[in-house]
């Protein structure tokens, strides 16, 4: 990153970031009555299955949501785990409810429990059309995407994603990747982007510093950073400089999972304040998928 230098805040700055202003809400719509709405590029439609659930399990089944209400009960578990767990300070104007303006524009992906029929997982999708509606991605309110100008076009953002508790040992996730993998393949997708949080807490001090953030950023830089082509910087950095970077701690599940997929770093952390978190930014490519997955999800050789 020395090419591009950027000045991070200083740790004593950090509980004062919540007043640094975010990306300004120029943009404001109502839910429609049925989501998701049929997306063009050009004049071709996105291709999801029609009226039959995306992917099933036993145990679990895996639905694009199709009404304002399905939408509702993903923000639901949105605010159940980002506030309730996390903690996160969360603008919403529905109580209960994780919204914000980039929902009206994005398609909702379900984990649902067959028995119960509950939502037990989600993501949120942003396609090229809708991003250009929208005049971004979410992560551009947090990081520096010139280098992946000659990408969107091909490009979706994933993101918001949760799986309840009780089933964090189980296959939602893994269905949940699967549907946005086959998304990619029937629509001619090249790359998914996202933002992959890592939490504030120092599993040896117990303290609140970012030491384990920095210490897994120095992990991955050295083992899974994008070619510098593709590298973005962010707005808001976490200031790594200053922390300890030298604990041995294992990256969360979720970032293991992506990178397992073949997904790269594309740069060093920002710092979120309202999840009070670290977001590395990460990238998912078909080409750079391990033949096992595509085996896995695609059924390809």
């Amino acid at each position: 990153m020395k090419e591009h230098p950027r000045t991070s805040f200083p740790l004593s700055l950090l509980p004062l970031a919540s007043k640094i202003p975010r990306i300004p809400e120029r943009i404001t719509s109502a839910f429609s009555l049925a989501l998701p709405s049929m997306l063009a590029r050009g004049q071709r439609w996105y291709r999801k299955p029609a009226n039959v659930p995306a992917a099933t399990s036993p145990a679990i089944q895996v639905v694009w949501a199709r009404h304002l209400d399905e939408v509702r009960a993903a923000q639901r578990l949105r605010y159940a785990v980002f506030a309730g767990e996390m903690g996160a300070r969360l603008n919403t104007p529905l109580p209960g409810h994780d919204v914000d303006l980039y929902d009206d524009y994005c398609e909702h992906l379900l984990a649902r429990d067959t028995a119960t029929g509950e939502v037990i997982g989600t993501y949120r999708m942003l396609t090229p059309a809708q991003a250009r509606r929208l005049g971004g991605f979410y992560s551009e309110s947090e990081f520096d995407l010139t280098r992946l100008r000659h990408l969107r076009e091909r490009m979706v953002e994933v993101g918001r994603s949760c799986v309840h508790p009780d089933h964090r040992e189980g296959g939602a996730i893994m269905g949940l990747w699967g549907e946005l993998i086959r998304f990619m393949d029937r629509n001619e997708i090249d790359a998914m982007i996202g933002c992959a949080s890592i939490p504030m807490l120092d599993p040896v001090s117990g303290g609140i510093n970012g030491n384990a953030a920095a210490s897994i950023w120095r992990q991955l830089s050295q083992t899974h950073l994008a070619p510098i082509e593709h590298q973005v910087w962010p707005r808001l950095p976490l200031p790594v400089e200053q922390l300890d970077e030298s604990l041995i701690v294992e990256p969360p599940a979720l970032i293991k999972g992506y990178l397992r997929l073949g997904s790269k770093v594309l740069g060093a952390p920002a710092w979120d304040p309202d999840f009070n978190c670290a977001d590395l930014p990460v990238m998912l490519r078909l080409a750079d998928m391990p033949a096992r997955y595509r085996k896995r999800f695609l059924g390809q050789a």
